[in-house]
């Protein structure tokens, strides 16, 4: 039998092997054979009676914990078989913590060791309180943005959606005693960078993987970023196929809206958040590519993501407001709607990689060919510039929310546009801001 997650081989007894059972305690715990090589052959130790009584002593002096060492015996040749249970609670040898991931042993740091002296109390890095913030600092927007998602989605009673901000949050148990947690920080804060580094997410068009032109950054609380990121992709990066059905103009993206939209989600939630990286959206000819920090459960792989299994989120207080708000099922199958709404609308489905910095997905679509006109940026910004002007033509008093419904992208996205064809010198509002009207200069 070969070295796996639970089993270890060692020729010989060294005092180091110490770590390798603190790992194994931290862990899932395990069994450490002495006298066994690499390949589980026995090669015989020599004195076993005294290790045999040695070694548990060690254990229980330097870290506390008991183990169970057996003496065995094959074609005359002795090995001990060490078995340690996996502890509670964190386990340190010397004031380091080991941790046995697959056949490796680790020295837990930084990030990591964070992570699991969290996990051993039973909470998670979006779970933690923070000191000197309150509701009164967080953003009025963000918290009318989440009543009108929720009350849509009917996952939280009226009641409380009627209730002050201090009441609401603590409803969504997003405090522990006096203090906030750090979901709620990112999920209400205007400026949740204040606390935590990298929470934001950044886009670029790609040309080649060394040829950047153009990006953009996506600030602010995670529904925002949700949002303008969704918007600024749809409006700005992607190339849009027009077609028409009857007098209806139907546009549709390379990556679907629904699919997109769920990647990007489970991206937000699912992140790292104590990494410091920002997520990250390139955006290529032929693809789109998003990473995140997260990390995947123990003994998880990329199969098990991809076929049936429980919902366990990196941040489960945060995939509780979200869930709350009618923008994600409970069930874990984020990726199964991924591949439907992909299926449903005939393109290609993404891929998913998972490597130690964080996961992958990636859309991959055709590249536009040479003689086609080019809409992403310059061209689908300009579909839509010539969409506002013919509205604004026929309604000059239509309002942004009113060009925001006709079109399909949200106020900023028209906010956007309005002052770009303004900049240009395509349109002028003349009259105060609520009573005013547009007048189309050219065209």
């Amino acid at each position: 039998m070969s070295e796996h997650q639970t089993m270890e081989y060692k020729q010989t007894w060294r005092s180091e092997y110490l770590k390798w059972i603190c790992g194994f305690a931290n862990a899932q715990g395990g069994e450490l054979v002495i006298g066994k090589n690499d390949q589980g052959q026995v090669a015989g130790i020599q004195n076993a009676p005294k290790l045999l009584e040695d070694i548990p002593n060690q254990v229980r002096d330097l870290m506390g914990i008991l183990v169970d060492v057996d003496l065995h015996q094959q074609d005359g040749l002795d090995y001990l078989v060490i078995k340690i249970e996996p502890y509670p609670y964190p386990v340190s040898l010397k004031g380091a913590y080991h941790y046995r991931c697959g056949s490796t042993k680790q020295e837990l740091k930084g990030a990591a060791l964070d992570r699991f002296l969290l996990r051993k109390i039973g909470k998670h890095w979006d779970g933690v309180p923070v000191p000197y913030v309150n509701v009164e600092d967080f953003s009025e927007q963000a918290f009318q943005k989440f009543r009108t998602l929720a009350l849509n989605s009917k996952r939280l009673a009226g009641d409380i959606l009627d209730e002050e901000n201090s009441a609401l949050v603590e409803k969504l148990h997003l405090t522990d005693g006096n203090y906030l947690k750090r979901a709620a920080i990112l999920l209400f804060h205007p400026d949740p960078e204040k606390y935590v580094t990298g929470a934001y997410i950044k886009i670029g068009f790609f040309r080649t993987d060394a040829d950047l032109l153009y990006h953009d950054e996506i600030h602010g609380d995670l529904f925002s970023q949700v949002h303008h990121t969704i918007d600024l992709l749809l409006t700005k990066y992607f190339r849009a196929m027009i077609s028409y059905k009857g007098l209806q103009r139907i546009e549709t993206y390379p990556v679907p809206e629904d699919a997109l939209r769920e990647a990007v989600i489970n991206a937000v939630i699912h992140k790292d958040y104590a990494s410091g990286a920002p997520i990250q959206i390139s955006v290529y000819e032929d693809r789109l590519m998003i990473w995140n920090s997260g990390r995947l459960p123990d003994e998880w792989d990329i199969a098990t993501l991809l076929g049936k299994h429980s919902s366990e989120p990196y941040n489960p207080d945060i995939a509780n407001v979200f869930f709350r708000a009618g923008m994600i099922e409970s069930w874990g199958r984020g990726i199964e709607h991924i591949f439907k709404s992909c299926l449903d609308s005939g393109t290609t489905q993404p891929e998913f990689s998972y490597e130690h910095t964080g996961l992958w997905v990636r859309f991959s679509f055709t590249a536009p060919d040479a003689g086609e006109k080019e809409t992403t940026q310059e061209t689908t910004q300009e579909t839509t510039q010539e969409r506002i002007i013919l509205l604004l033509k026929a309604n000059p008093e239509i309002s942004r929310k009113g060009l925001a419904d006709q079109i399909g992208i949200t106020a900023d996205g028209i906010k956007y546009h309005l002052k770009k064809l303004s900049d240009n010198g395509v349109i002028k509002h003349r009259g105060s801001t609520k009573s005013g009207y547009w007048e189309v200069l050219t065209k």
